[in-house]
């Protein structure tokens, strides 16, 4: 706890209020994930795939072989999250497992061909319902959450589902 909430925590103890529940930025930022994830759930349940998977395999795809705790990280998945999702994709023969060359004893995680063509048969869907988003926002309104969210991200830290930075 920083010493300015701290601060703060002890002011709430002599009648300072709760901020009203509606001006909730984690609420907030949850109830707009919501939103968004609600359009693109549909497609990825009829391809099979959770969202939670396509995260990693968007990872993949976009970022290469990575070892799980790097994937991890990139997709704010929690390390047992990826362990169990890892295990799905194997069987479902979307990834691979390898030997890193960095570190014999860590995984190196790959996408295979199959999880590969899943990715292509889903981006024109996704990005579909990008245009949509931004059809219903406006591209400017969908810009500039882009950019206040990386900069939020920016100036407050960026801490994993792990709680590391």
């Amino acid at each position: 706890m920083t010493a300015e909430i701290a601060v703060a925590a002890e002011a709430g103890q002599d009648g300072m209020p709760l901020r009203a529940f509606s001006r909730s930025l984690p609420m907030a930022l949850l109830r707009c994930r919501e939103s968004v994830m609600s359009r693109f759930r549909p497609m990825l349940r009829e391809h099979g795939i959770s969202e939670q998977q396509w995260r990693i395999l968007r990872a993949l795809t976009s970022d290469g072989p990575m070892r799980a705790g790097d994937l991890a990280a990139d997709t704010l998945l929690s390390t047992p999250s990826v362990s169990r999702l890892l295990k799905s994709l194997a069987a479902k023969r979307m990834i691979r497992r390898g030997t890193s060359t960095e570190d014999l004893r860590a995984a190196r995680i790959t996408i295979t061909d199959k999880g590969r063509r899943l990715v292509e048969a889903i981006a024109p869907l996704s990005e579909a319902i990008y245009a949509e988003i931004s059809a219903t926002i406006g591209a400017r309104a969908l810009d500039d959450l882009y950019r206040s969210l990386t900069t939020t991200t920016l100036r407050l830290g960026h801490e994993g589902v792990d709680g590391h930075k």
